[in-house]
């Protein structure tokens, strides 16, 4: 565990792709489906989401980071302590760590030609801690996705233990999941889509920013001076921009 904490410190955070890649944890597929299969066009947050569903339970069998390379995107990066670094360069050293986690989804915002997708979810890792992150996945040229982006950070302070009060003949009923699926709206003939709204001035530190070909949905992170790791999805729906997601994360304490 030392030794990868090392390699982290260089490579990004413990949580990066590893919020991302774990075991079947989410809602079933025909949940799924009926959740979010309602999306006109081409834009379908189901297909994400079954994706995210597919990569954890191959995770499971095959081992996270395995898998988490198949699943990713020429030139992917993780947002780590250090900032965003190249997946590939660090995988070998994320293949042998043994690190794993479970995850769910909450949300998947897309824009109206479906080309890009950001996901966001709470994770639980491996030591027990749990957090929010958040995935940005490119629809490949076979219709499926691959993700590009990776962050994630541990809630703090982390919340109370659950305490399980059922005993011996208890019927135990479970909520579905509810995920969110949110999709740009399309813009009219004729009729470019509006600027998003000018990105803020925010602290020293390195940023990236990019808006979908068809104008409906911009994603971008920062870096920020006190190690925080932001990212934010803002998309087009009726006529004005929405902030879809938002999240300020920390790393770990370094070990």
């Amino acid at each position: 565990m030392k030794q990868f904490a090392k390699t982290l410190l260089v490579a990004g955070s413990l949580l990066a792709v590893g919020a991302c890649a774990s075991g079947p944890r989410g809602p079933s597929n025909a949940v799924i489906a009926r959740a979010l299969t309602n999306a006109p066009g081409a834009a379908q947050p189901s297909t994400v989401v079954a994706t995210e569903v597919a990569y954890a339970r191959e995770a499971k069998e095959r081992g996270q980071f395995v898998v988490a390379a198949e699943y990713a995107a020429p030139g992917a990066v993780i947002h780590g302590r250090s900032g965003p670094v190249s997946f590939a360069a660090v995988a070998p050293a994320l293949q042998s760590s043994g690190i794993s986690a479970e995850w769910e989804s909450r949300a998947v915002v897309m824009s109206c030609d479906g080309a890009i997708a950001i996901s966001q979810g709470r994770f639980t890792d491996q030591d027990g801690f749990v957090g929010n992150y958040v995935t940005a996945w490119v629809r490949q040229s076979d219709n499926s996705y691959k993700w590009v982006y990776d962050v994630a950070g541990r809630d703090d302070p982390q919340p109370p233990a659950r305490v399980d009060r059922t005993e011996e003949g208890d019927i135990v009923v479970t909520a579905i999941d509810s995920i969110a699926g949110l999709v740009a709206t399309c813009p009219r003939p004729g009729k470019p889509v509006p600027p998003p709204p000018a990105i803020p001035i925010g602290e020293d530190g390195a940023s990236f920013a990019q808006l979908s070909s068809d104008g409906t949905l911009r994603w971008r992170w920062e870096h920020r001076a006190d190690g925080i790791k932001f990212v934010t999805a803002e998309y087009f729906y009726q006529g004005q921009w929405l902030t879809a997601i938002e999240e300020s994360l920390a790393s770990p304490p370094e070990q």
